[in-house]
């Protein structure tokens, strides 16, 4: 989220891939820059500090040169159900991590979500399907990008069984139902933001607190700049299944920092 976040990234990521031995590492880009959307500048902050894939989100295209960077850099993914036509970049790939194939998908919600978004749950069992976990893929990440819990839920029980990991991104906020699942997915309804948890959901908070208020815009929202917390999940992973047999919550740095997998 912002200027805070990507410092948070570039603080805490390097010091936890050496000292956890991370095989690959997803971050979700969304609002790297200025809390909206990615460039390539920042992609490039992100992957030099760590990152084997950078997701997005309904903010994919906002900084206008993701149109063209995305074409150049397949380790960024755009939401697999973006738009309905013809779309830049992927909304899924498989990558080699260390001789291990990793696939890893995005999709946007519908729920509560200012765009008509095809179908997540159709897309993302189309890739599925063709790409059967324990098969050719040692590991698959399922990244679900909206706003409502319940439809974050549901995405990890229809991959149940069939993705090692399902995460929830987009609403900035950690939440703590981390588990895995009877057949053997990994679930959080949210990673959290990497951002200053001093604010509204990593906005400066004088401006959001004016509007719910009164109702009225002054300013323009501006991402919060204080120290900021590295949030995500830890997963381990069977190589032989694919199934998830340890998720941990992630908590670096900041307001919110605890210790982490050992």
């Amino acid at each position: 989220m912002g200027r805070a976040g990507r410092a948070a990234v570039k603080e805490h990521l390097p010091r936890l891939r050496k000292e956890w031995k991370l095989d690959f590492i997803v971050i979700n880009g969304e609002n790297a820059s200025n809390g909206m959307g990615l460039s390539g500048d920042h992609a490039k902050v992100l992957f030099d500090a760590g990152a084997d894939c950078v997701t997005l989100g309904d903010h994919a295209f906002d900084q206008r040169d993701m149109f063209q960077h995305i074409e150049k850099d397949n380790r960024i993914i755009r939401p697999l159900n973006y738009a309905q036509g013809e779309v830049p970049g992927r909304g899924y790939r498989i990558f080699d991590a260390r001789g291990k194939k990793i696939l890893v998908i995005q999709a946007l919600g519908q729920v509560f979500m200012k765009k008509p978004y095809s179908d997540p749950f159709s897309a993302v069992d189309r890739i599925l399907k063709n790409h059967p976990r324990g098969g050719l893929v040692q590991a698959i990440v399922v990244d679900m990008h909206c706003e409502a819990t319940s439809e974050k839920m549901g995405m990890g029980h229809f991959c149940d069984g069939r993705a090692s990991l399902v995460v929830g991104t987009h609403t900035h906020v950690p939440t703590a139902d981390t588990q895995i699942l009877p057949k053997g997915t990994a679930f959080q309804t949210d990673a959290g933001m990497c951002g200053d948890y001093n604010s509204v959901i990593g906005m400066e908070k004088a401006e959001p607190m004016r509007r719910f208020i009164t109702g009225m815009p002054k300013n323009r929202f501006t991402p919060a700049l204080g120290e900021a917390t590295l949030s995500g999940v830890y997963v381990e992973t069977d190589d032989r299944t694919g199934a998830a047999t340890r998720i941990e919550m992630v908590r670096q740095g900041g307001r919110l920092s605890q210790s982490g997998p050992v």
